[in-house]
């Protein structure tokens, strides 16, 4: 028999999953497409940020991507798709996401042949190696992400790869075999420098070995081989660090705990600032009430067994033994959870960013599979031990075809579900509620096949791209609505329990208690408001008469005409306790705390409607105790006075936006003529730097600027000859730098940077 007919003998089963499961992936691909699409912008423009360098633009090409901790990045993944898509000649970056999404799935169907190979060279036994692959992709939360989230799977599966690579190099103990291992744990280490964790416990290992006192110059030599490999391999894939090795891995590190996003993450029903650090049972709940429980339960008794083994036989713990690799296994995620609460470091999206450690849960499943089925007691505990894992695995299956497409917000049994409104107000949800539009408009397709169908979207909803033209032709976007019609539609695809007034659902689909999507009627709900506030005095009576209705405001105005609609509205809250705005990032400006009042300009389109001719808008007011409240519209007229008390003739910057200082210092005005479409898409960035850091919150000291990115339409508005204007708010503190421009998802348009010396 041929080695090639030896193999497919030996692991037809392996084949025969992999098969299945590309099949799977393939009929799978579409339905994701529209949850990819989010996620998109940043890393094609990380990619193509690295293929601009090395093709010799130098530092200019990571200069162009929006924030500098994102030159860090990982282009491993990313670089080769952009590097096709040039190859190909596409420049649009929808073409790209079949090839971004079926490559990030097939990266993650990797690390489960890896996993596979792993556990039959742990224990020969293709049974439980085959459990291994099948227990690693059937996790319903992360096999939904490998269709959309590159970063974190790729991670997770380079970890599965690095586990097994270390495993070879301990059991061969050779040069090779730890060069190799070496270059495996780089590669880990430049998609995320979380895989020092790895980097570290293998020299821990050594120098264990180092301690026994035998063959101590090997050990050495392998050590030190190991440890090079890992420094070179990372120097060499990671360009951002070719031109400053040193100072540039420095300011690595310290990205690693100030990452600036910022986000309100839910959990257990409570709103947690995500820079300051998740709570020490944040990682564990997440990974219980998200995993399979026959997984983790299985977990749990082979952690026991190697505790037990350990115990018995300590000395044990001194060789390359499967017992000591699954003391590493057991290890590893006690001490990334413990390094994550210390650290503080910046956690949110449920536990996508700890996805790895699924990969040493899962191989002590294993363990714990292995040692069952080892009980001394015949062929019965072994049957009874496959069986039911085969029982779990078919449970899952079934869970994962109920709730598909939206695998990434799966809850198991542990998570309270007594009620969806429990569940819904307990846990943030990833990004399944964006891609549950697809079938939604497909509803309302169906529900109307002919005549128009009006729509008002609460965020662009990115199925009407791909609409046949004759449906999308029938569809109109609007905020006019009338009683008597049966066919406009409020959609909401972010979680319709959001933080916001239009929690009331007329109509809904809920997968194990969670809300995917929903449809409200919007003369019933702006309607019900609007009868409520008449029966109410108001607080002001003016161009819009303003009424509170329990925690919301109602705007109200008869008769009201488009111009009613397009001017912006201005509203801001100033509380009774100042400490109310700390750490209160819901609108821009980002912190609230600086300005002293929290700014929760609207636009008409996003929280209001017009039904049967009469104007009604609804906002939530914050919790806190409320001192005052302004409020009002502006329009360009109010722009164009604001720019004419401009002090001096010139602008303090030239460039797609001419960028004027307002007289008092306090704000700055964004100019442009015959401004197109194009031109207020992208989103704009102020960083200004303080002259005296100590007026910056800690978070922002890190980084020594205070980072406000806003979108055209919260602070600007079109004049009638085709400009534009946004004025925006600076700081109260004396400035010494600004840093301003837009970015899209080619990195930045353009910037401007000017001094004020003053300290204006």
């Amino acid at each position: 028999m041929s080695p090639f007919r030896r193999l497919i003998a030996a692991h037809w089963a392996l084949g025969a999953v992999c098969a299945l499961f590309l099949l799977a992936g393939a009929l799978a691909l579409d339905d994701y497409e529209y949850l990819y699409i989010y996620n998109e912008a940043g890393p094609r423009a990380i990619g193509n940020a690295a293929l601009d360098y090395l093709a010799g633009d130098g530092e200019q090409a990571f200069d162009q991507l929006l924030f500098p901790h994102d030159r860090y990045y990982s282009a491993l993944v990313e670089a080769p798709v952009a590097l096709v898509d040039r190859l190909r000649g596409v420049n649009y970056p929808r073409t790209t996401y079949p090839d971004r999404r079926a490559f990030t799935h097939l990266i993650f169907l990797a690390g489960g042949v890896f996993g596979y190979l792993l556990v039959l060279r742990m224990f020969n036994n293709r049974p439980l190696a085959l459990a291994a692959m099948v227990l690693f992709l059937l996790h319903p939360n992360i096999y939904g992400s490998s269709f959309s989230d590159s970063r974190d799977i790729s991670f997770l599966a380079a970890f599965m790869v690095a586990l097994y690579l270390v495993h070879r190099a301990f059991r061969r103990d050779s040069l090779g075999a730890f060069l190799l291992c070496g270059v495996g744990v780089g590669l880990l280490v430049n998609l995320r420098i979380m895989g020092l964790v790895l980097f570290v416990a293998v020299l821990l290992l050594r120098a264990l070995d180092l301690g026994r006192g035998e063959g101590s110059r090997r050990t050495l030599l392998t050590g030190g081989a190991f440890a090079l490999a890992v420094i070179l391999t990372y120097y060499a894939s990671l360009p951002a660090l070719w031109t400053d090795p040193i100072g540039r891995f420095a300011d690595l590190v310290r990205t690693l705990n100030a990452h600036p996003n910022i986000t309100f993450n839910l959990f257990r029903g409570e709103l947690l600032y995500s820079p300051d650090g998740p709570p020490w049972d944040y990682v564990p709940v997440w990974v219980a009430i998200t995993t399979p429980p026959a997984t983790l339960l299985l977990a749990f008794i082979g952690a026991v067994a190697l505790a037990w083994g350990g115990l018995r036989r300590p000395r044990d713990l001194l060789r390359n033994g499967t017992l000591r690799f699954g003391i590493l296994l057991a290890s590893l995620p006690v001490a990334v959870t413990v390094a994550v609460v210390v650290l503080e470091s910046n956690v949110y999206s449920n536990w996508r960013h700890l996805y790895f450690l699924y990969a040493p849960l899962l191989l002590l499943a294993i363990v714990g599979l292995r040692w069952l089925a080892s009980i001394p007691r015949g062929r019965w505990p072994r049957a009874g031990a496959y069986a039911l894992t085969g029982v779990a695995v078919a449970v899952t299956v079934v869970s994962m075809v109920r709730l598909y497409p939206y695998l990434s917000n799966h809850f198991n049994a542990l998570a309270d579900r007594t009620t969806p409104e429990r569940l819904d107000s307990s846990y943030a949800f990833g990004y399944a509620g964006r891609m549950s539009g697809k079938e939604l408009i497909d509803d309302i397709i169906s529900a109307h096949p002919s005549g128009n169908i009006f729509l008002s979207l609460d965020r662009i909803l990115y199925p009407l791209v791909n609409l046949p033209a004759a449906d999308r032709a029938r569809i109109i976007e609007t905020r006019d609505f009338r009683s008597g019609e049966r066919n406009f539609y409020e959609i909401y695809t972010w979680g319709c329990s959001a933080p916001a007034p239009f929690t009331p659902i007329s109509r809904s689909i809920r997968r194990y208690g969670v809300t995917m999507r929903c449809v409200v009627d919007p003369a019933s709900w702006f309607g019900g408001y609007r009868r409520e506030a008449r029966a109410t005095d108001p607080l002001l009576r003016s161009r819009f008469d303003v009424h509170r209705v329990g925690d919301v405001l109602v705007y109200l105005r008869d008769g009201c005409s488009p111009d009613d609609m397009d001017a912006r509205f201005l509203l801001r809250v100033h509380p009774v306790d100042p400490a109310a705005l700390t750490d209160r990032p819901w609108e821009p400006p980002t912190n609230h705390a600086t300005f002293g009042f929290e700014n929760r300009d609207f636009h008409f389109t996003r929280h209001g409607a017009r039904i049967d001719g009469d104007c009604v808008a609804v906002v939530p007011l914050p919790d806190y105790p409320i001192a005052r409240i302004e409020t009002g519209q502006f329009t360009p007229e109010r722009a164009l006075a604001a720019l004419r008390a401009v002090a001096g003739d010139e602008p303090r910057a030239r460039s797609r936006f001419d960028v004027w200082l307002a007289a008092d210092g306090r704000g700055l005005i964004y100019v442009r003529d015959d401004c197109s479409a194009g031109d207020v898409a992208a989103r704009f960035f102020i960083h200004a730097w303080p002259v005296d850091e100590r007026d910056l919150l800690e978070r922002r000291a890190e980084h020594g600027f205070n980072n406000h990115d806003f979108d055209f339409p919260q602070y600007g508005v079109h004049t009638e000859d085709g400009g534009c204007i946004a004025t925006v708010p600076l700081p109260t503190y004396p400035i010494a730098t600004i840093h301003t421009g837009q970015f899209g998802g080619t990195g930045r348009l353009w910037t401007a940077e000017f001094a004020l010396p003053d300290g204006e």
